[in-house]
């Protein structure tokens, strides 16, 4: 195992898939020249030429299209978006292109592309660069959706995405960029899409939350052990398609549910999954699921509103102790 930051690990896939096949190529803004925004993409440039990983224009529909046509045509490239927030510009290309050529064409097209990049919150950045943009794509049939909480889950998960037949929305975070952490030195590591991670065994409560949310519920669990209570985590790690059957295993062990989602709450991530547990799972449930997101209101810039929009540590351990009944 090697220790390396977030950003490292996905360089490292990314690396890894390009010297393995030509085919792969890396574009978006400030790649290349600048080593990208947030240095995902350092020395990339120098390894591989400028044909390989390209420098664009602010032009996010255009780039997007650029590689959706590249991939219909036998290539596989990776599209970067400096923030998700700006992939709204390329939203026909993905949701209308990308995700459903595949299908219209009876087959005759794949579309293996990744679009990947920041995706959420990242403090005080206005609420036009702070969206969470995974339950909105996680809604078209065609796109996978994939949101690794460490760097060992972005290694794994990306050279997954990029050997894909079909389109990937890889979505990171700016905050996470320079998380440390284990990386498998597996020589060629991969992990599957769709399969979720169970990140701490328990018996009392399970706590759902990916990308920075599992965080959070690390922390809420960590609390609840220390007043006598066992909290399962698990990280589902792909959005879509999404392991039900960890969830479901996991809610008849512990018989109760929190769930922790950056994304708004109307039709969010944890709507679904919470319509799926009581589909699957009713009669197990001891207490009412809770949901705990982001406030229901675009995203606000002053530093303790933003605080206060994101979901909180508080929130979730005391939703926790109310589904126990132990307050």
């Amino acid at each position: 195992m090697a220790i390396l930051q977030y950003r490292e690990a996905l360089r490292q896939a990314m690396t890894e898939e390009m010297v393995r096949d030509d085919r792969v190529f890396l574009m978006g803004e400030e790649v290349a020249e600048y080593n990208g925004a947030y240095k995902v993409s350092e020395g990339m440039l120098e390894q591989f030429g400028s044909k390989r990983v390209i420098d664009t224009p602010i032009s996010e529909s255009g780039f997007c299209g650029l590689g959706v046509g590249a991939a219909m045509n036998g290539l596989r490239p990776i599209i970067e978006f400096m923030t998700f927030n700006f992939s709204f510009v390329a939203f026909d290309q993905l949701v209308n292109n990308a995700a459903k050529i595949r299908y219209m064409s009876g087959g005759q097209f794949t579309i293996p592309i990744v679009f990947r990049g920041a995706n959420g919150a990242a403090g005080q950045l206005g609420a036009t660069h702070n969206t969470s943009t995974e339950s909105l794509y996680s809604t078209f049939p065609g796109l996978k959706v994939i949101s690794p909480s460490n760097p060992d889950d972005a290694k794994g998960l990306l050279k997954s995405a990029i050997r894909d037949d079909n389109p990937v929305i890889f979505l990171e975070s700016e905050v996470m960029f320079g998380l440390k952490g284990e990386v498998s030195d597996e020589e060629d590591y991969l992990i599957p899409i769709g399969k979720a991670r169970i990140g701490r065994s328990g018996t009392d409560v399970t706590i759902v939350a990916h990308g920075k949310s599992y965080w959070i519920a690390l922390r809420v669990a960590e609390r609840l052990e220390s007043e006598g209570y066992s909290a399962e985590v698990i990280d589902p790690r792909t959005i879509r398609p999404l392991d039900m059957d960890t969830i479901v295993e996991s809610i008849k062990k512990t018989n109760r549910c929190v769930i922790i989602d950056e994304s708004n709450p109307f039709a969010s991530i944890s709507s679904e999954i919470t319509y799926r547990i009581q589909e699957r799972a009713f009669d197990y449930l001891d207490a009412p699921i809770v949901r705990i997101t982001s406030k229901d209101v675009p995203a606000p810039y002053a530093k303790n509103l933003i605080e206060y929009y994101m979901p909180q540590e508080g929130e979730a351990y005391e939703a926790c102790k109310r589904v126990m009944y132990a307050q």
